[in-house]
Parts: C-alpha cells; structure tokens; sequence
C-alpha cells in the first residue's frame, strides 16, 4: 500500500472508517447509531478519517509518555477519544458513552487490519 498516493491511501481511510463504524453499530446495537442512513456513516467516516490524519498523531505526540509506560494501551484511549470527537462533530453519529467510544476504536482498528492485510495481499 505504500505506492498509493496520499489522495488513494485517503480514501481507503475513510472507507474502512466507514465500514468500522457501521460494523461496530451493528455489534453494539443500541450503543451506536447513525439514524439508518448509509450517508450518516459515510460523513461520520470521512470525519473520522480526517480526525485519524490530523488531530490523531497530536494526541499521540502529547501522550507518549503514557502511551510508552502503558506499552501502547493507551492508544485505545486514543482512539476511543477520536471517535467520540466525531460523535459530537457529527450529530447523525450517537455513542452512548466513552466505553463504547473505545469499543468502536477497537471495532475500526480490526477492520483496518483486516482491509490491509486483504489489499496488501492483492498486491503482490
């Protein structure tokens, strides 16, 4: 995957941004929702993917010392603050609680694996 452009590498981002989230809605039924509208998740998605490309890696940078005491576990903490970050930039995405937001990081970052192994698979 490393070839691609930053535009494709975008892209992949926000689409498997978007299949985490509408993933993790349907695992955690009730806990997530986005009112049933596939363009409420392809908005969540982008937002979420443009969160993961900008205020991610100053999260990241700002908590490195915890991140490095917790051996990486504290990344779950990331990650569940980006998701609840786009939860309140987008109304259409309600999380009903901080748990859940770590959950859905969880979710997403599977998902990510999952899709990047399968495309880096198809490459060579």
């Amino acid at each position: 995957m490393k070839h691609r452009g930053f535009a494709a590498r975008f892209l992949i981002r926000w689409l498997v941004c978007s299949l985490g989230l509408w993933v993790a809605a349907g695992l955690l039924h009730g806990s997530i929702t986005y009112g049933n509208h596939i363009g409420s998740i392809i908005i969540s998605g982008f937002i979420l993917a443009v969160l993961n490309a900008i205020i991610r890696p100053i999260l990241v940078l700002a908590t490195l010392p915890a991140v490095l005491l917790t051996l990486g576990l504290f990344m779950l903490v990331i990650n569940g603050v980006t998701v609840y970050l786009a939860s309140k930039l987008d109304p259409s995405l309600q999380i009903s609680n901080f748990g859940v937001a770590i959950l859905t990081g969880v979710i997403i970052g599977l998902v990510n694996y999952l899709v990047t192994a399968i495309l880096e698979e198809r490459s060579e």
